[in-house]
């Protein structure tokens, strides 16, 4: 009697001492939610840049051959995906899982982000190309070109390498970055995802940095 009473007594201080451990795991956390947020998002492929970076000037035009100028990157969120419209895989399976993602969000949630495709090959990729290839995967999305000299440096300062490829004399491919560029509603490079991306993945982060505010 006297064992099954001491076993009991380990039982239950046992059982205390997990509810402690989980009730002080709760008020870490949220005393401390931006620390659990990045843990999370580095698990999800998302990483958030030390300090946010602001864009130098730059002039592109949209599928509609309107200009796009850092202005238009103000206001909301924005995730940017360069890319071609001749990528025979990576490009549209890219593009279809964004589209699954903003598909799954709210209304609010949709007019609180834009998504870009800004090509790396303006020699083929024009507005009126572009007008027939970013809005199959979403009527919202815009598509993005310009002088390969103005692309390269958007490029370059958002960190994606890319590279033209001969495939024979009539022919070509680019290799680029295949990460997803993320700028907050101040017009800053704030975060980016790695690949490969998940529609589920990339909707959590992007709702967990969207919760972490900005500065």
């Amino acid at each position: 009697m006297l064992a099954q009473n001491r076993l009991a007594s380990k039982a239950l201080i046992g059982s205390i001492i997990l509810m402690l451990l989980f009730c002080a795991s709760l008020a870490w956390r949220s005393i401390n939610p931006e620390i659990m947020s990045k843990r999370e998002l580095q698990m999800n492929g998302a990483m958030l840049l030390h300090s946010s970076i602001p864009l130098s000037d730059f002039h592109l035009v949209d599928h509609l051959n309107q200009p796009f100028r850092p202005e238009r990157l103000k206001g909301v969120w924005s995730i940017i995906f360069f890319a071609f419209t001749n990528c025979p895989d990576i490009c549209p399976t890219t593009l279809s899982t964004l589209a699954s993602m903003y598909n799954q969000m709210s209304l609010g949630e949709r007019n609180n982000l834009q998504i870009y495709m800004v090509s790396l090959d303006t020699g083929r990729d024009t507005p009126h190309r572009l007008s027939q290839y970013v809005p199959y995967f979403n009527s919202d999305f815009v598509g993005i070109t310009g002088e390969q000299d103005s692309v390269g440096k958007f490029a370059t300062e958002l960190n994606v390498a890319y590279s033209r490829v001969p495939l024979d004399k009539n022919n070509y491919t680019i290799d680029h970055g295949t990460q997803l560029i993320l700028i907050n509603p101040r017009g800053e490079y704030h975060a980016f995802f790695k690949s490969p991306h998940s529609e589920t993945m990339l909707l959590q982060s992007w709702r967990l940095i969207v919760d972490m505010g900005l500065d």
